[in-house]
């Protein structure tokens, strides 16, 4: 069985690589698609699509995984969810299931004759996208949320720099007297 397993993987974390074991469990082989592969450089997408493909494959490589997930496809958003099962049908090899934490996503596979399970999730509050984001921002610790291999990559491209960068304003603010920052 071929499955196929969607998600943001901003940034790629422990929890995404422990659900990548699950399903290999069940599945032969796994295609995992990369969604909003066009959004980049945004507080809650901050990484290109190459860069997420970069630390998937890094990741899956130094856990001795990279064999049986066949493909890392970038799958850019459509806007339509009548076309949206077709798009990602029309950029991925033939798959069986999929997985997806997106209740969305299973939905419209379904609708669309495509078995779709819910992923489990380990630790939710800790492996998340959005609780590693909040940690780089706020200078807390992070490094051990994703495995080395992808600390390594976001390192190398400066990505807890660029995410700070985004969040500035370009707003100018004014203190009032005595305040020392807005």
């Amino acid at each position: 069985m071929r499955a196929l397993l969607i998600g943001r993987y901003q940034p790629f974390h422990k929890g995404h690589l422990e659900v990548i074991r699950c399903i290999l469990k069940e599945a032969d082989d796994l295609i995992i698609g990369i969604g909003s592969a066009q959004i980049s450089h945004t507080i809650d997408n901050p990484f290109t699509a190459g860069e997420r493909i970069t630390m998937i494959s890094s990741a899956l490589r130094e856990e001795g995984l990279i064999e049986r997930c066949s493909y890392i496809i970038p799958i850019p958003d459509v806007w339509n969810n009548a076309l949206w099962v077709t798009h990602v049908k029309s950029l991925t090899p033939h798959f069986d299931v999929v997985y997806t934490g997106n209740p969305l996503a299973r939905r419209l596979f379904r609708e669309g004759g495509i078995e779709a399970r819910e992923q489990p999730l380990f630790d939710r509050a800790k492996y998340s996208g959005t609780e590693i984001r909040r940690r780089m921002l706020s200078g807390e610790e992070w490094e051990s949320l994703v495995p080395p291999a992808v600390v390594k990559v976001i390192k190398s491209i400066g990505g807890v720099e660029r995410l700070r960068d985004i969040t500035r304003s370009d707003k100018i603010t004014y203190l009032r007297p005595g305040e020392t920052s807005p």
